[in-house]
């Protein structure tokens, strides 16, 4: 794998992607699918779900390289982004499929609608708030774990990191600032996805197969 600085690794992948090399798709899902599936889980709550999101999103990603920008942000933030999006998307089918199994014909009653546009938001909150854990700079995200997971005050949290009081204070600061974003955060990114083949189950989380000879840009 590449030392490069995000954004230089992030355009190179996306050329690598446009010109069907296999092994970098490989190389995208050993970086990522560990993240697509957590995303996937934190909203569905469903391992099965979460698999199949999971080959969703990277079946879409192996088929539409070009649809991400580098100057909209990096690629570790488009395939966050798909995958809420499609989860989000799975959500709202689920939700429809029991409401018919119910026997609940016709448009759904005004309480029931809230209570899914509830679902949807505290789930999505909940991905992007771990999105923001995973992504953040390492030492925010230890001061946080360990303030938050451990139940460190701040005075242990600067002797477990070897950092001043001062410095505890700061990096749980940001952390938190970050976090904060999570709640403000309104909209889903719109992403348009097509349908992608979906192959037999495969165990948590399913890696995708390289491209035969002879089948174009097919998983």
């Amino acid at each position: 794998m590449a030392h490069d600085a995000p954004p230089r690794w992030d355009r190179r992948m996306q050329q690598r992607l446009a010109r069907g090399e296999a092994a970098a798709l490989g190389e995208l899902y050993d970086r990522f699918a560990s993240l697509v599936h957590s995303l996937a889980y934190r909203v569905l709550d469903d391992e099965d779900a979460a698999d199949r999101i999971t080959r969703e999103v990277f079946g879409y990603i192996w088929e539409h390289p070009d649809s991400y920008d580098p100057k909209q942000g990096s690629l570790r933030s488009w395939v966050a982004g798909i995958t809420r999006h499609q989860a989000v998307q799975r959500l709202r089918q689920t939700e429809a499929d029991s409401a018919r199994d119910r026997g609940e014909a016709g448009p759904a009653s005004a309480e029931s609608e809230r209570e899914l546009e509830r679902k949807i938001h505290e789930a999505s909150t909940a991905a992007r708030a771990d999105y923001i854990v995973t992504s953040m700079p390492a030492p925010l995200r230890e001061a946080l774990e360990l303030a938050y997971f451990q139940r460190r005050d701040y005075r242990q949290t600067a002797a477990d990191l070897g950092v001043t009081e001062d410095e505890a204070r700061r990096r749980l600061r940001l952390g938190l600032q970050l976090l904060s974003t999570a709640h403000n955060h309104q909209a889903l990114p719109a992403v348009p996805m097509r349908r992608v083949a979906r192959g037999p189950h495969t165990p948590r989380p399913p890696r995708p197969a390289p491209p035969g000879p002879g089948h174009g840009r097919s998983l």
